[in-house]
């Protein structure tokens, strides 16, 4: 643990620097940066700019446009911010801008960085623009500090979370632009996550034959035949409730029937329904054997006359804990006991995030940010999304000493 000279100097810093990151996070809540649509470098480039206002040097990442379409968004523009202490292991804090549509039933304007009774209201308050400002301002204090530590951190700032984060994290390592030794990502403050669960997107195609509808049995009618394959997939989520991951935190494998749509008008036997299916994997499945086992009870779920096609539209995988975790577990939950004044478990959580694209490229990874105690108390892709700031600040507190720890540690 650091020495209790710089642990009070992280203190005081991140205590004075309050107002200013409330205004930061402000600033980021009120620019509107839905993904979809996508178009996220408009957001990029307003938070370059209000990082350079802090001092910092900031690297923007256009990804090309070719590549942004292809992921289902508009444009995108990942920011990194590196500053270096001196030799030693590099550590990223990665925290995405592009956040969920707002939707309706806003009690407050969606993009007004309302406060009221301790609390920031707005679109990405919580998920994850609360992250931006916390590792912003963690780096500010570590270097107003002055402290001697060994190694170099970075900020990763990315755009595509919301649509599966193919062009963010995973871009800028495969585009040799990063080679982190260790990597925190956006989480929520009140535990550790160390594994999370993959999911599965796939698009089912059911083909029949159109007829008139006073002599429907002279066509193929392809909502029956997609019935008949829903009500296979409800039964298979039925049974998954009854295989829980050895994980806390992270519950049982689900299955979500999203989207559907087909059909031509009512006096038409449809000849055509789409569906699309979220399928969660928890850290003990394959995810392979997953896809194979959904496919082939689709298959065998068809009516006679019935034609399936289907298509994969993401593969996101686990998070699974590793002992190369360790040093971010320990730093991370021993900062956060003397911040909070309570144990900080480490746990997993049932949803997907860009975590899983250090990990793949063999980066020990852990998520911890601002934020309340569980997502639906952030109101967390729905009406109402907040944040307490006490949070916010404790959070930034608690990085602070963590990556201290850790290149100190490595001096």
């Amino acid at each position: 643990m650091i020495n209790g000279a710089l642990r009070e100097t992280l203190s005081k810093l991140v205590a004075a620097s309050s107002n200013d990151r409330e205004a930061f996070l402000a600033e980021l809540v009120k620019m509107p940066s839905d993904n979809p649509p996508g178009d996220c470098a408009p957001f990029a480039a307003h938070t370059a700019i209000l990082l350079e206002g802090m001092g910092f040097t900031v690297e923007r990442h256009a990804v090309p446009e070719t590549d942004a379409r292809a992921n289902g968004m508009i444009s995108a523009t990942n920011l990194i911010v590196r500053h270096r202490f001196g030799p030693g292991p590099t550590i990223a804090l990665n925290a995405h801008g592009d956040v969920v549509g707002p939707g309706g039933g806003w009690s407050v304007d969606p993009y007004g960085a309302t406060v009221k009774d301790g609390w920031m209201y707005g679109r990405g308050a919580a998920v994850s623009k609360s992250d931006i400002a916390t590792y912003a301002f963690a780096l500010k204090a570590l270097i107003e500090s002055r402290a001697k530590l060994a190694g170099t951190i970075e900020i990763h700032i990315t755009m595509d979370e919301e649509a599966g984060g193919d062009i963010g994290p995973r871009w800028l390592i495969a585009q040799g632009l990063t080679k982190p030794d260790y990597a925190i990502c956006a989480g929520f403050s009140y535990s550790v996550v160390a594994a999370h669960n993959g999911c599965l997107h796939l698009e089912v195609t059911v083909q029949g034959k159109s007829a008139h509808a006073a002599d429907p049995s002279s066509g193929v009618d392809a909502l029956a035949g997609a019935v008949s394959i829903l009500n296979a997939l409800y039964r298979l989520r039925e049974d998954y409730g009854r295989h829980p991951s050895n994980v806390v935190g992270i519950g049982t494998p689900n299955l979500n029937i999203g989207l559907i749509s087909g059909g031509i008008n009512t006096n038409v036997v449809p000849d055509s329904v789409r569906f699309t299916l979220d399928r969660r994997i928890v850290p003990e499945e394959d995810p392979a054997q997953v896809e194979a086992d959904l496919r082939l009870a689709i298959e065998q779920a068809a009516t006679p006359g019935i034609q399936i096609a289907i298509r994969r539209i993401l593969l996101a995988r686990p998070l699974t804990s590793t002992p190369t975790q360790a040093p971010l577990l320990a730093a991370v939950q021993t900062a956060a006991r003397e911040v909070f004044g309570e144990d900080i478990p480490a746990l997993g959580v049932p949803l997907y995030t860009d975590a899983r694209h250090y990990a793949e490229a063999g980066i020990p990874v852990v998520l911890y940010g601002a934020g309340p105690r569980t997502i639906l108390e952030a109101n967390a892709h729905r009406a109402d999304e907040r944040l307490p700031l006490t949070d916010l600040h404790r959070a930034t507190e608690v990085v602070a000493i963590a990556v201290a720890d850790l290149l100190q540690a490595a001096s």
